[in-house]
């Protein structure tokens, strides 16, 4: 994984600009300047305005140097967007409007928050499912796959980062991404999950099995056109979306898909294997003909 700089502590700049400017063209000069290091550039404020995240040199020990030196390479990568006329004194004195730094302290501290956030989605979501339905098969079934769908998306953004166009870097956005994706997800389950209490009440001799294949059969157009209609949304924002938020777009359509196929292939065929020896997986009919 590429952890961003809320993860791994960094310096923090806002810069002003006499014209307006692109936090995507300022973000790539900065990657040449900053010698490929973790940078950040989002529009603050106005248009004439950047925030900038890096973690240049922020391991070395030498505070004072490396402040001078990281300012030195932010002058340097952004003279383009500042005219030949501006020095790097009147940079530091009128452009640059605050600086500050994020301390690992606080770095390890958002990446334990991030972690306890997604478990204890997990756990708040079987919770539900227990007490909606009142069944914990079901609850485990779903969390299985909701697991399933979030380690999916970590291991793409795992292989993905090392050659793809645009950041994809680990910060809060990327948490904000996984948990929406446990959200949408969990929506798809419930469907499939009501469809099948329905369907035991409404079929009440028919074999547990089928009765399975009938809710998944139910209720599978209906996600996969809520799905679709979503992913076309997602798609345009990447294409034509801001570069700044392409990485969070992408966790948003790797989890989308694979929530799709989860439902069917994975939390239902669990909840199955877990109740199928509880219900009387085959009809009432055919089991007396046996007999």
């Amino acid at each position: 994984m590429k952890p961003g700089i809320d993860f791994t502590g960094g310096r923090t700049y806002v810069v002003r600009f006499a014209d307006d400017v692109s936090s995507a063209d300022i973000q790539s000069a900065l990657f040449e300047a900053f010698d490929g290091a973790n940078v950040e550039a989002k529009i603050f404020g106005s248009s004439n305005q950047v925030r900038l995240a890096t973690n240049y040199l922020f391991d070395d020990p030498n505070d004072e140097e490396s402040d001078k030196k990281v300012e030195k390479e932010l002058y340097t990568g952004l003279q383009n967007f500042l005219g030949d006329d501006v020095t790097q004194e009147q940079f530091i004195s009128n452009n640059l409007m605050s600086s500050q730094k994020v301390g690992p302290t606080i770095a390890s501290k958002t990446k334990t928050n991030g972690y306890i956030a997604v478990v204890l989605s997990l756990i708040v979501i079987f919770l539900y499912i227990f007490m909606r339905f009142r069944n914990w098969q079901l609850g485990l079934g779903a969390v299985v796959a909701l697991a399933h769908d979030v380690l999916v998306v970590l291991g793409i953004y795992s292989i993905a980062y090392t050659f793809m166009p645009f950041s994809m870097e680990v910060d809060q956005a990327f948490i904000a991404a996984i948990l929406t994706v446990i959200s949408y997800s969990i929506n798809d389950k419930v469907v499939v999950f009501d469809r099948l209490r329905e369907y035991r009440a409404l079929y009440p001799k028919r074999g547990f099995m089928e009765v399975v294949n009938m809710s998944l059969n139910a209720s599978v157009s209906r996600t996969i056109n809520t799905s679709l209609s979503t992913l076309l949304v997602l798609l345009v924002i990447f294409i034509f979306g801001s570069e700044v938020i392409r990485g969070f777009v992408f966790a948003m359509i790797v989890g989308i898909t694979v929530g799709t196929y989860s439902t069917f292939f994975i939390a239902t065929p669990i909840a199955y294997n877990l109740l199928k020896d509880k219900i009387n997986p085959e009809p009432v009919i055919e089991k007396r003909r046996r007999k």
